[in-house]
C-alpha cells in the first residue's frame, strides 16, 4: 500500500506569550521569561512551588456564548489556536467535505479548574445538584478536541489522545497517521492544557517542581543546568493543521515542513522515572521512518523540563545516538513546561526557527549538568540553516515520542 505524504501548512498558538506564534516568536526572539510567582498559591497547604506560566486570556468573547458555555479555559485556548492555525493554513471550512477534516488534540487530563470547581460544588455535602449542566463537557478528558471540533463544525475524526507530557506528539502522530493512510485529508492536530494549583500539586508531591526560585521566578526553570531544580508548569496550547501533501500542493499552500518520522516508545520500567535506552530507542525508529541518518538532523529540540533524572536521561539519550554533533535546546526556560500542549507548542516554535534560520538557546542555562554534558548546547542565538529537526517529547507513565520533520 501506498502512504500518502504528510505536510504542516499552517500553526495556531496560544502561550504564556500571549495570543498568536507571533507572540511566541517575539517572546523568543527577546529571550524573555513567562514565569511568574502565582498570588493566591499560598493557600494551599504543602505546596511548594509557587511559579507558574499563565496566559492572560483575550478576546474570548469571539466564540459564541453557545459554544463557550461547555468550554474551561483549555478548550477556549484550543479553540483560538485552531482559528489562526486555519487562516495560517489559507484553508476555508466552508468549502471543504466536512468529513475528511478532522481533529485530534490531546490533554493530560480535562480543565484542571473545572474539576476543582466542580468538586468543592458539589462537597462537603455531595450534593450533585448544584453542578451546571455543561461542566462535565469542561471535565471531561477529551474537552479540548470535543469542543473545537464542535466549534468548527468539523465532523471527521475526532480524538484526544492522553498521555500526560507526550499528548500533544501523539496527536500529531496520530493525525499522520490518518492521513497517510488516507481516512482523512486535513486534520487540526496538538495539545492543550491549562495552569492551575492542582496541576502543580501533582508534581510538586513526586518532588519534581521548583521550589527554589520562588523569589526570581524568571531563574526558574534550568533545563540541563547544575543548579536545576525541578519543572514550572505552564499553560496554553499548540494546533498544527496537517494536510496530504498533493492537495497542499494543488492548491498553493504554503508548507513548512513534511513530517516524515514518528514513533512512540514506552519504557515498561517505572511509572515516573525517564530511561535512556527507551528514549534512544525512540528517537532511532523515528529517524529509520523518516530515512534520516543521524548526520541529517540539524537540530534537536528538546523535551528538557529542568527534572534531575529527566534531563539525565534525556541528555544521555541524544549523547549515545549524536554524541555532540547536532545543536540541542529546550524552550521550557521561556515559558515553563506546558504539559500535554509543550509537544505542539514546541514544535510549532522549531518550525518557525527552520523559517527564520536561528536556532533560539536553552533560556537558564548557565553551567551545564556534569551528568547533562557531552552534547551540543545552544547558550546563544545561533544563525544556521535547519532543514531536518527532531523533536522530542518524555511523559511520566514511561511513555517516549519522537518527530521527524524536513523541509520541502
Amino acid at each position: 500500500m501506498k502512504l500518502n505524504r504528510v505536510v504542516i501548512s499552517g500553526l495556531g498558538v496560544v502561550s504564556p506569550f500571549g495570543n498568536g506564534v507571533s507572540a511566541l516568536m517575539h517572546g523568543l526572539r527577546e529571550g524573555r521569561s513567562a514565569v511568574r510567582y502565582m498570588e493566591g498559591w499560598d493557600q494551599y497547604i504543602g505546596l511548594q512551588s509557587m511559579l507558574g506560566a499563565p496566559v492572560e486570556m483575550v478576546d474570548e468573547k469571539r466564540i459564541p456564548r453557545q459554544k463557550r458555555r461547555s468550554m474551561g479555559r483549555m478548550s477556549i485556548f484550543a479553540a483560538q489556536a485552531a482559528d489562526e492555525a486555519v487562516a495560517d493554513a489559507g484553508i476555508s471550512l466552508d468549502r471543504e467535505d466536512l468529513w475528511r477534516v478532522g481533529c485530534v488534540i490531546g490533554s493530560t487530563m480535562g480543565s484542571a479548574k473545572s474539576i476543582n470547581d466542580a468538586f468543592e460544588t458539589m462537597l462537603p455535602d455531595r450534593d450533585l445538584s448544584r453542578l451546571n449542566s455543561t461542566m462535565f463537557f469542561q471535565c471531561m478528558s477529551h474537552t479540548a478536541a470535543v469542543n473545537t471540533a464542535q466549534y468548527l463544525g468539523l465532523v471527521g475524526t475526532v480524538m484526544a489522545p492522553a498521555a500526560a507530557c507526550a499528548s500533544a506528539l501523539h496527536s500529531i502522530g496520530t493525525a499522520y497517521d490518518l492521513i497517510r493512510l488516507g481516512r482523512q485529508d486535513i486534520i487540526l492536530c496538538g495539545g492543550a492544557e491549562e495552569l492551575h494549583p492542582t496541576v502543580t500539586g501533582s508534581f510538586d508531591i513526586l518532588f519534581a517542581t521548583s521550589t527554589r526560585y520562588n523569589a526570581t521566578p524568571s531563574l526558574s526553570p534550568r533545563p540541563f543546568d547544575r543548579e536545576r531544580d525541578g519543572l514550572v508548569c505552564g499553560e496554553g496550547c499548540g494546533i498544527l493543521v496537517l494536510e496530504e501533501y498533493e492537495r497542499a500542493v494543488r492548491r498553493g499552500a504554503r508548507i513548512y515542513a513534511e513530517v516524515c518520522g514518528y514513533s512512540t516508545t514506552a519504557n515498561g520500567l517505572h511509572v515516573s522515572q525517564s530511561n535512556r535506552d527507551s528514549m534512544v530507542a525512540c528517537m532511532k525508529q523515528a529517524l529509520s521512518e523518516a530515512g534520516s541518518a543521524l548526520s541529517d538532523i540539524d537540530y534537536i529540540n528538546a523535551h528538557a523540563t529542568a527534572t534531575i533524572q529527566g534531563d539525565m536521561e534525556e541528555a544521555e539519550a541524544i549523547r549515545d545516538l549524536f554524541g555532540d554533533t547536532a545543536p540541542v535546546s529546550s524552550l521550557k526556560g521561556y515559558f515553563g513546561h506546558t504539559l500535554g500542549a509543550s509537544g505542539a507548542i514546541e514544535t510549532a516554535a522549531t518550525l518557525k526557527m527552520m523559517e527564520e534560520g536561528v536556532i533560539y538557546p536553552t533560556r537558564n542555562l548557565e553551567h551545564v549538568a556534569d551528568d547533562c554534558a557531552g552534547i551540543r548546547h545552544v547558550f546563544e542565538p545561533e544563525a544556521r540553516k535547519v532543514t531536518t529537526m527532531l523533536k522530542n517529547g518524555f511523559a511520566f507513565g514511561g511513555i517516549n515520542a519522537a518527530l521527524v520533520c524536513r523541509t520541502i
